[in-house]
């Protein structure tokens, strides 16, 4: 899987650009701070994913200069090749629509010129990305890691990205009735419609939650063993806020497991029944809290450095170190998923590192997997990289080749 051109009109600092980008070597683009390094990478996770990493906000990727055009628009193009097309082109415009009145950014998706949905374009073109604040995944809150397992389910599971948007529509809806029960203006016989598909809906979220989790833990595994040189092993807890058993008699797992057991994998069918009886015995207490007291809204994953809470234990070099680790398994898993590399994006993270993980990190970038990394000293790397690198500089939103 590969990037042969990026074509970026109005997209955050690049009024126009038009790139090429070779395969088979690692990329490095480099330059000043504000120059644009960032938004390259954000412009092809975006192209991947149809949503930015760095904001919420469509809006926000415009060009300053065009938001005074009578119709502010921003286009992102890529011809790209995948092992099931040597030549394809994917096409995502964000224009101003004033059709219903109020002004909104509406996205259109293309695909060799012809109309798409995001859900036809799911595994065109993958991405993992690794940023300095991936740190959060170990020190931050339990939604930065729901947020991590779903940016790398959507990509590439069809069936979890469904039903985590049917969930996200179902859930504040759910919670809206139960405000509606508390105050007398409807009854709670009406949440069983709601209950019965939340839990359709999150059972699978759970269940591919619980998959990933143990193929991810066995390839992290091993690249954190590597990294450490043996001393120290890292697992995965996912504690799901149901806590589904799989004997599904209704006994509730001890916290002190850390929920389900990831050798034992739970089918959506399994699952589903327990997260009802979970929604029902919670009832009550959702109704006056006005909120849903469970499901994976509410999950949470810790990471486990010899069985101890990297997060409220580990020192920032493990912290690091797992990460690193998890984004490594991530790139190994996409592979076994889709089969072939995804993009690599790496924003500033060699700066971070220490001269231990940046050769570490280095001495894997083979070309396998199309790789970009964003850097503004070049002097961070070693020579042996840059010599089977392909340098570009990055100046006000223009990228350019450095002869070698």
């Amino acid at each position: 899987m590969h990037i042969n051109h990026l074509s970026l009109t109005n997209f955050r600092n690049y009024a126009r650009l038009e790139c090429e980008l070779p395969a088979g070597k690692p990329v490095v683009l480099y330059g000043d701070n504000a120059q644009g390094k960032t938004s390259a990478l954000e412009a092809i996770y975006y192209l991947a994913t149809s949503s930015s990493p760095y904001t919420a906000s469509d809006r926000q990727l415009i060009h300053w200069r065009a938001e005074n055009d009578p119709i502010p628009f921003a286009r992102l193009s890529a011809e790209l090749g995948n092992r099931d097309s040597s030549y394809q082109k994917l096409d995502i415009t964000l224009m101003l629509d004033m059709s219903s009145g109020a002004p909104r950014f509406k996205k259109s998706i293309q695909l060799n010129h012809v109309d798409k949905r995001v859900t036809d374009v799911i595994g065109l073109l993958n991405v993992v990305l690794f940023l300095p604040q991936d740190l959060s995944l170990v020190e931050g809150s339990p939604s930065d890691r729901r947020r991590f397992m779903n940016t790398t389910l959507t990509q590439v599971n069809l069936d979890y990205l469904l039903a985590l948007n049917e969930y996200d529509k179902l859930l504040p809806q759910r919670n809206a009735l139960l405000k509606r029960v508390a105050q007398k203006r409807a009854h709670a016989v009406e949440l069983e419609f709601w209950d019965g598909q939340l839990a359709k809906y999150g059972s699978v979220i759970v269940s591919c939650r619980q998959r990933f989790l143990r193929e991810l833990e066995i390839k992290a595994r091993d690249t954190h063993h590597a990294l450490t040189g043996g001393r120290e092993a890292l697992s995965l807890k996912y504690l799901p806020s149901i806590a589904p058993n799989a004997d599904g008699d209704g006994k509730q797992l001890s916290f002190d497991l850390y929920g389900l057991d990831l050798n034992r994998q739970m089918s959506p069918a399994e699952i589903e029944p327990q997260f009802l009886e979970k929604l029902l015995s919670q009832r009550q207490e959702s109704i006056s809290r006005g909120i849903t007291l469970s499901g994976p809204h509410r999950d949470e994953l810790r990471l486990m450095i010899n069985e101890r809470d990297c997060g409220l234990y580990g020192s920032r070099g493990q912290a690091r170190t797992v990460v690193m680790a998890l984004r490594f398994a991530e790139l190994e898993w996409m592979r076994d998923q889709i089969g072939e590399y995804p993009l690599f994006l790496l924003d500033e993270v060699v700066a971070e590192l220490d001269g231990k993980r940046r050769a570490f990190l280095l001495d894997r970038l083979d070309g396998q997997a199309q790789t970009l990394l964003t850097t503004t000293e070049l002097e961070i790397f070693n020579p042996t990289f840059l010599r089977r690198a392909s340098v570009f500089q990055v100046v006000n939103g223009q990228i350019a080749a450095v002869d070698s």
